[in-house]
């Protein structure tokens, strides 16, 4: 078995759109970035690459890259799992923090676990979404961004 971490950042801006987990949450503000900038799938791509040793989301996906404007990360997490999967992995679970002051993403947790889940090809119960603040400190506690932490665990395939 293998372990991966992945951290992602984002400042907010107003009028952007906010995807988190490849759901849409009605919010009036977004992360800034390049792609859609849904730093809850950024970071559990570079949770898989770390955890099989292939690198970062900058080295496959640059934003340097007008190829990457815009895109929609879970396309991006379907494109870096199919080469987790093509180097001799296959996914245990995943487990991703949100970190925003607002809004409340509890009513959208579900169907975030559902999204990610059907483009990794597995069960919601493999895959865990949770959202906390930090108490209106820091970052993204004075509402200026948002950040997002991801742990997986792969299991090493003899069968591919």
């Amino acid at each position: 078995m293998r372990i991966g971490f992945g951290y992602d950042v984002h400042r907010l801006r107003e009028g952007r759109r906010c995807v988190l987990c490849g759901v849409g949450i009605p919010a009036g503000f977004g992360p800034d970035g390049h792609s859609d900038a849904d730093v809850a799938v950024h970071a559990l791509i570079d949770a898989l690459l770390g955890a099989a040793a292939l690198g970062d989301i900058g080295k496959h996906f640059p934003d340097s890259d007008d190829e990457w404007k815009d895109a929609d990360s879970i396309d991006l997490l379907k494109r870096t799992y199919s080469l987790v999967r093509s180097n001799g992995f296959s996914l245990g679970n995943a487990d991703i923090t949100i970190v925003l002051e607002s809004p409340r993403l509890a009513p959208y947790i579900e169907r975030m676990r559902s999204t990610v889940a059907d483009a990794l090809g597995t069960d919601a119960g493999n895959i865990s979404v949770k959202a906390t603040t930090e108490e209106k400190l820091g970052l993204t506690g004075d509402g200026a961004g948002i950040s997002s932490t991801a742990v997986v665990l792969l299991k090493i395939c003899d069968d591919l």
